[in-house]
């Protein structure tokens, strides 16, 4: 096993691919089957789960370090634009959503909040449309008042803001 230079701090907010935003609070050392690794703990206070990420594996599934302030630019750009919505059947579509929700891009997932969101004179949503939206919406949430450095309110007031000021 290659001794590198870890990539990532304790006390430092990170993306987990898979869970969204975490934050790493040690690093430690761990016997697995013999042998020794070192693993990032990290802690998604919201979902109440502790995640433990061997240092070495961190890049290769995706974990990576907050947007910087310029890709949350571009992600509140994206959700002003206009709604791209394929006319492929629900099923393909619903698997490019979550996809993209699971891939921790935050551009991406900016995409699926603006395709999924629904004004107030347009049709309900089904109930896995609505999911998928909500699980959307709390990623790009997390993530934009993390790298903004306040609540999840104020951010989730900022995004609005622009769905609802998009329709205008």
């Amino acid at each position: 096993m290659s001794k590198k230079k870890l990539d990532f701090s304790p006390n430092e907010y990170v993306v987990y691919p898979a869970h969204g935003v975490g934050q790493i609070t040690s690093v430690e050392k761990q016997e697995v089957a013999g042998i020794e690794l070192e693993l990032f703990v990290i802690a998604f206070e919201k979902d109440k789960m502790t995640l433990r990420v061997p240092t070495h594996k961190a890049t290769d599934v995706g974990m990576r370090a907050l947007a910087t302030p310029d890709v949350v630019a571009h992600a509140m750009k994206t959700l002003r634009g206009k709604a791209k919505v394929k006319k492929a059947m629900w099923s393909r579509r619903a698997q490019e959503y979550e996809q993209k929700i699971n891939s921790g891009d935050l551009i991406a997932i900016a995409e699926v909040v603006r395709d999924l969101h629904r004004q107030d004179d347009q049709r309900e949503q089904s109930y896995s449309e609505r999911q998928l939206y909500e699980a959307a919406l709390e990623r790009l949430t997390r993530e934009i008042a993390a790298v903004a450095g306040h609540d999840e309110v104020a951010a989730a007031q900022e995004i609005d803001s622009v769905l609802v000021g998009r329709a205008a």
